[in-house]
């Protein structure tokens, strides 16, 4: 069953988002999932710690699996940043397979490594939205930017002013696919697959409009970060520890 945007904007209670499938052994565990979830009070968002992140792929296998990502390519993905002492500037990057399966060692001659996940930052100010011709892409009451396949054209104009490059033209489709923080999975109480697998909770979704989530002392504690911050898109997705060469 398909949600349009007009479904999801009403705010009725059991969404499900556009060609994503509702996890079929997940039991709800809020009172969402009894029909009474209300978008109008949540405001969605992510924390990734670098520094917890071991690149083990279990995030992109399993989103891979909850979304029926086609194969090459991503919804989530992740990337493992080389730094050697005399080129801090130019890491290299890599993300084979976008991490699904972890990573080869490292060259004895990088001096750091770390692993950054990397998927759509859910922005108050997104460019994607901005430039959809028919309202495709928007942003859901809640803070998530989804797409209405019912609506969408395939015309790339949102896929080519992603500044994070999230954006993908689905193989069969023909329509734009990417992450939607599965809503279909947090309309119902439940996380997002990839918080779900990730074995360090380097991912844990977030509500910053729930002033009991303990995202309030994620952000005030650390030194926390977005991708491209010269971009003023107002991300969602907060990084902690994240190394200057990234952004």
């Amino acid at each position: 069953m398909e949600t349009t945007r007009r479904e999801i904007l009403k705010g009725a209670g059991l969404l499900l988002i556009l060609g994503a499938r509702a996890n079929p052994g997940g039991a709800p565990q809020t009172a969402a999932a009894a029909g009474s979830y209300d978008p109008h009070q949540h405001l969605w968002a992510m924390t990734i710690d670098i520094d917890k992140c071991i690149g083990c792929g279990h995030c992109v296998r399993a989103c891979a699996q909850e979304n029926d990502v086609p194969e090459e390519y991503f919804r989530t993905w992740i990337e493992r940043y080389e730094i050697d002492g005399s080129n801090l500037e130019h890491p290299t990057v890599t993300s084979p397979d976008g991490g699904k399966h972890g990573f080869p060692p490292s060259s004895e001659t990088r001096t750091k490594q770390f692993f950054v996940p990397k998927l759509c930052n859910h922005c108050l100010e997104s460019p994607c939205v901005q430039v959809c011709p028919v309202g495709a892409t928007f942003h859901s009451p809640d803070g998530v930017v989804l797409v209405d396949e019912s609506y969408c054209l395939g015309c790339r104009y949102c896929v080519q002013a992603c500044p994070y490059g999230c954006r993908y033209i689905h193989p069969e489709k023909l329509t734009v696919d990417k992450c939607t923080f599965c809503y279909h999975r947090i309309t119902k109480g439940l996380t997002t697959a990839c918080c779900e697998a990730c074995p360090t909770q380097a991912r844990v979704l977030a509500d910053l409009k729930n002033p009991a989530d303990p995202v309030h002392a994620f952000l005030r504690e650390n030194k926390v970060q977005v991708l491209k911050p010269h971009m003023a898109t107002r991300s969602k997705v907060f990084y902690r520890a994240l190394d200057g060469a990234v952004r």
